[in-house]
């Protein structure tokens, strides 16, 4: 009989009521294929909502959901006066410079992609 760690309900029942900024972020799967469109894209190309949904593979009411996590963390940016409203991707916001920072790293570690496995 081995004395492994069992999965507790009351570390994760924590965890979302008291979420990391880590979790808060990627606690939903389209949030995770919106950012990964956002790594992918031109410096300083605007999109509107439904751009960001295409590019993502989700759906604009996803995006519509989630619009306002990616507005108050400074990843995406509003673009004034315009409509459809536009918005970009703020590299330089402290949350986006993490993320690009992490996606260099992981890169550069190589991590395996669900292709490589």
């Amino acid at each position: 009989m081995t004395n492994a760690p069992q999965p507790s309900n009351e570390g994760r029942a924590f965890r979302d009521e008291h979420p990391s900024g880590w979790i808060a972020l990627t606690r939903n799967e389209s949030v995770l294929y919106m950012i990964d469109a956002l790594l992918d894209l031109q410096p300083h190309r605007e999109f509107n909502q439904t751009e960001l949904a295409e590019l993502a593979g989700v759906s604009r009411q996803s995006v519509g959901r989630h619009l306002e996590l990616l507005l108050e963390t400074g990843v995406i940016e509003p673009i004034g006066n315009t409509s459809p409203q536009r918005y970009r991707f703020d590299e330089e916001s402290p949350v986006s410079t993490a993320i690009i920072r992490l996606d260099g790293a992981m890169n550069t570690v190589g991590v395996a992609t669900s292709d490589d496995q």
